[in-house]
């Protein structure tokens, strides 16, 4: 892969030959730039047109260096490839070339043959640990991992949504090389790898771009994190548009997934970032996008963008099997039977229908191919958003769980699992950082302060025994023991059927609506391409119902059960093409 040229990458440091590299920065509110390198030598850096400050410098990969800022202020290079240490330390020179990739060829996997496994990379122990992983996960069903956010934070510890140099891998994770090799390996077993990237905002420890680029962000819009970013502005484009092509092309990732793009509000921004992926992909290989958007704004679902998480998939499962309504599953939890039967035969539940809070909320949905979709029963935020980080099996009875898996894992939506899922796995994922002072006690405050509406921790006494986020322990804890057992068998089973029967006719499926049949029972029916019917039978109440099959049983649990469907149950039929009831 040739080296890009200077106009196609204007941000940070980017090595000409072995022993120069190029060191660029938009800083329009300095006088004075210099590069500050380790061994004392300081190079002025010439003003540009537009804010920019540029200078080529004689230095190899491995050179630390920094920004000085007006002669007063020193800072790492916001778009470092990597950092020596943390985020307020040396940047480090990355010769992109120099991982020797093993599959090169490798053109990645089409969607609909995903079947995703997200995992925390620290919480794993690091790129070497989960590639220990690989051939298990290979074997058990999966096709993608989903790795959350990398971006360099601050302390040791973090989701990694606080991150504040967007090109620069965390260091405490493996180097750039070791990212490299896990990707590589990963293709090797047949597994795609996708990144969770956030361009919604930068973390509040070691954001530095304010004191040098006011015109990175708007004042005058405000997020959930501070003031919103600026994507009018051409140089803050290129600077997450570059960063997504890094990524893509540098770190062959196989796929993006967004972080909550609702919080960008530019639209022309995500349709850029989609058109330019596709145009600079090369023709053949498979690169998806995904988004995570509480709009659900399905019109960016037909052409830029291959699929969304589906919340509202997990949180009207998530009251129908806990009985839990607080907060925003207080959103499902008015006839939750019929929202589910909508999310299985339409896609998204709230296509403009009001919420609690009185908004509108979404786009209608029915169009939809069924893999516009990602389902889960659980994930990152859906345990870790929990003050206690229970996972959905210590909330729920097995039988009920079963069922559901079954419904997560053959539906034609893409199934999404989080680490620890397949095997029942009993530790929590709790919420954790590694801020320190008044930064580190505001977010310990902060983390309590979000289940006030929890009828559980109405009682601020119970809220102050939420595990502090900081604490090294809370980390520790989030680490999960995964181990064969019958659970990790019904995954095991579960995905084999899906990868022979299913996922072969998933383009063209189409969803042909679902009906309920009682309180917490739905049917739903899909055609698939090839023109078979696949219909899926729930009951997650107590209740049995009289529901013969109509079609050959692809799957049922509890099994052999003739035409009840029994309380806590699900059955799955495939007729054969041609031969609908």
């Amino acid at each position: 892969m040739p080296l890009r040229t200077l106009e196609t990458w204007p941000h940070g440091a980017i090595m000409l030959d072995a022993q120069h590299t190029r060191f660029a920065l938009w800083a329009p509110d300095a006088f004075y730039v210099s590069v500050e390198l380790e061994n004392g030598k300081s190079i002025a850096m010439l003003p540009q047109a537009d804010g920019w400050f540029e200078t080529e410098v004689k230095c190899p990969a491995g050179t630390r260096y920094r920004y000085n800022i007006d002669g007063e202020m020193d800072v790492p290079d916001p778009a470092s490839r990597a950092q020596a240490s943390d985020v307020h330390g040396w940047s480090l020179v990355v010769d992109p070339l120099a991982y020797p990739w093993r599959h090169a060829n490798w053109q990645g996997r089409p969607w609909h043959e995903a079947v995703i496994y997200e995992l925390h990379v620290g919480a794993m122990g690091g790129y070497a640990e989960v590639e220990k992983h690989l051939p298990r996960l290979a074997e058990l069903g999966v096709t993608a991992l989903e790795l959350m956010p990398l971006a360099q934070f601050p302390g040791e510890r973090n989701w990694g949504y606080d991150g504040v140099l967007p090109y620069a891998p965390h260091s405490s994770y493996g180097s750039p090389e070791q990212l490299k090799h896990l990707i590589d390996s990963a293709h090797e077993h047949g597994l795609a790898v996708i990144l969770d990237v956030v361009y919604n905002h930068f973390g509040p420890d070691g954001n530095y771009l304010g004191q040098y680029a006011k015109g990175f962000f708007q004042e005058d819009v405000h997020t959930p994190w501070g003031a919103g970013i600026d994507f009018e502005r051409r140089e803050v484009r290129n600077f997450f548009l570059d960063n997504a092509l890094m990524w893509l092309l540098e770190y062959r990732f196989d796929g993006l997934r967004l972080d909550a793009v609702h919080a960008i509000d530019n639209p022309g921004f995500l349709q850029e970032l989609a058109h330019r992926v596709r145009q600079q992909v090369d023709t053949g290989r498979h690169v998806w996008l995904v988004l995570e958007n509480e709009l659900n704004q399905a019109s960016l679902l037909k052409e830029d963008f291959d699929a969304q998480w589906n919340d509202d998939f997990h949180n009207v499962l998530h009251v129908l099997l806990t009985g839990e309504t607080d907060a925003y599953y207080s959103d499902f939890a008015q006839d939750p039977t019929t929202k589910l039967a909508r999310c299985l035969g339409e896609g998204f539940i709230y296509q403009g229908h009001t919420t609690r809070h009185g908004h509108e909320r979404g786009e209608p949905s029915s169009e939809l191919r069924p893999t516009a979709f990602v389902s889960f029963l659980q994930n990152h935020d859906q345990i870790g958003n929990r003050a206690l980080g229970e996972r959905l099996h210590q909330l729920c009875s097995p039988q009920a769980l079963k069922a559901a898996t079954a419904l997560l894992l053959l539906s034609p939506m893409i199934p999404l699992m989080f680490m620890g899922d397949e095997a029942n796995a009993s530790e929590p994922f709790l919420f954790f950082t590694d801020h320190h002072g008044e930064l580190a006690e505001a977010v310990r405050e902060g983390r309590r302060n979000e289940f006030a509406d929890f009828a559980a921790f109405h009682d601020p006494e119970r809220r102050e025994r939420i595990p502090d986020p900081n604490a090294l322990s809370t980390f520790e804890q989030s680490a999960p023991v995964i181990a064969g057992n019958e659970h990790a068998q019904l995954y095991r089973q579960l995905l084999s059927l899906r990868h022979r029967h299913i996922v072969p006719h998933l383009p063209g499926a189409e969803a042909l609506g679902a009906q309920v049949l009682a309180y917490a029972a739905v049917s739903a029916r899909w055609r698939l391409g090839n023109g078979s019917l696949l219909q899926i039978d729930l009951n997650l109440s107590a209740t049995p119902l009289d529901h013969p099959a109509t079609a050959p049983v692809l799957f049922e649990t509890p099994a052999l059960q003739g035409a009840q469907l029994p309380p806590f149950s699900a059955r799955v039929t495939l007729s054969p093409v041609g031969e609908h009831p």
